[in-house]
């Protein structure tokens, strides 16, 4: 594992090399790993299930894909509506700011690229936040390799890589403390594109002299700050990742065999054929919906009807799908939609969400306040969750309470409660 204290000890004409082997040796570590899985499943491209393949073993025990039967793969989103319901129960209104200029001071778009950092964070493990003079830009750890220091732990150094295609020329940016530079390799052959560069050049023009530098200048700390999804500083799928992929696999089979297992076939005195042979003759009978048999050698052919076992794989099914949203303490709006509820359940539905979504405060209020830093602001950030509520319990509680409260304050509330919330402070 390198460290910024390898770069460090890395001489200027062995830095491109440097770069290069951290670049390739993020790529084949576990963290990258991780990233790349919690990536795939946030997309609804399931590894298990996508690589799934169904097997037949010949009379020699010869192991062979089986390329007759059913082969559906059904992929959930379980993972990526968990994702989603904790990035935008935090983040969905934005940041709050206490002074009215910060949210100008801190670039236009700067919620946007905040949960896009959430939402790779909590795949990923951990997301990167490049603050760039007057803005905010974001980096996966499928693209940024980081470089952290020996003795304290914190990010001193990383590489942002990125590359089109295999074919097409691999980019990288060294950032550090001094400043970045840029690197390119191209048919096997790498370059400097340019040279260390100051984060912060101040310029002035002239109708004589046009433009000029007048300064240049970096941060007080390295510009990029980590964003962690958990405390543990792993991916959200870790633990869950299993039961979706069961999940997946019993629906999958379940359509196949709804698909294909309504019948089972008895073929008498054909002991010679194999599994594949077999395989061959049902997918004939599928076909041509008709087989040829020789009666006078004793073959035959007798078909038998069996009920699928449904019941109990949608029994399976249901309950995984409970223990997912139990085990990844998310909050379950169908069963909230099922019937009426009490402002009460509302908020014992909403306490697991709630927990989780705590923790993950943490860690963006960390991530905001080293920005802060970064871009020489002063403010408190506050964020506004989203939550289901029973409106008609709500209003009515407020006018039980209405002869002991400001009346202004009753019509601001609920309005607020209906949705019209600015109208009200109008």
């Amino acid at each position: 594992m390198k460290t910024y204290q390898d770069l460090l000890r890395t001489g200027s004409g062995e830095r491109m090399d440097f770069v290069y082997g951290l670049i390739r040796e993020h790529q084949g570590s576990a963290l990258y790993a991780q990233a790349r899985l919690g990536d795939d499943y946030n997309r609804r491209r399931n590894t298990t299930i996508l690589r799934y393949q169904r097997t037949l073993r010949t009379l020699s025990g010869r192991i062979i894909p089986d390329r007759w039967s059913p082969d559906h793969k059904l992929t959930s989103a379980f993972f990526q509506r968990f994702v989603a319901q904790e990035v935008q129960y935090l983040l969905g209104n934005g940041v709050t700011w206490q002074k009215p200029d910060t949210a100008a001071r801190l670039g236009k778009g700067f919620d946007s690229v905040l949960q896009r950092l959430g939402e790779q964070a909590l795949t990923g493990g951990c997301a990167f936040g490049f603050w760039n003079l007057d803005h905010l830009e974001g980096f996966s750890l499928l693209e940024f390799a980081p470089l952290y220091h020996e003795e304290t732990g914190a990010l001193s150094a990383g590489v942002r890589f990125w590359q089109l295609s295999p074919e097409k020329p691999l980019r990288a940016t060294l950032y550090e403390p001094e400043g970045y530079t840029e690197y390119l390799w191209e048919d096997g052959q790498g370059r400097i594109l340019r040279d260390r560069q100051p984060y912060k050049v101040i310029a002035r023009f002239t109708p004589a002299g046009g433009e000029e530098e007048v300064r240049s200048e970096n941060y007080p700390g390295f510009p990029i700050v980590p964003l962690w999804g958990n405390p543990q500083h792993q991916s959200e799928l870790v633990g869950l990742q299993e039961q979706i992929d069961a999940y997946d696999l019993i629906k999958s089979g379940f359509a196949g065999d709804l698909d294909n297992a309504q019948v089972y076939w008895i073929l008498h005195n054909t002991g010679g054929m194999d599994d594949v042979d077999l395989a061959e003759f049902l997918e004939r009978l599928h076909t041509v919906r008709a087989a040829a048999v020789d009666t006078d050698a004793g073959a035959g052919v007798e078909s038998h009807t069996v009920e699928i076992p449904s019941q109990a794989r949608e029994m399976l099914l249901d309950r995984l799908s409970r223990d997912l949203y139990r085990d990844a303490m998310a909050l379950d709006t169908e069963a909230l939609a099922a019937g009426a509820v009490t402002a009460t359940q509302i908020r014992a539905a909403y306490e697991p969400l709630n927990s989780k979504t705590d923790r993950f405060e943490y860690c963006v209020l960390d991530f905001l306040l080293a920005i802060l830093s970064l871009a020489g602001i002063e403010d408190t950030p506050t964020f506004t969750r989203s939550a289901m509520l029973n409106i008609q319990e709500d209003v009515s509680t407020i006018l039980s309470a209405a002869d002991c409260l400001d009346r202004e304050y009753v019509k601001n509330k609920i309005l607020t409660l209906l949705g019209d919330g600015d109208q009200g402070k109008a």
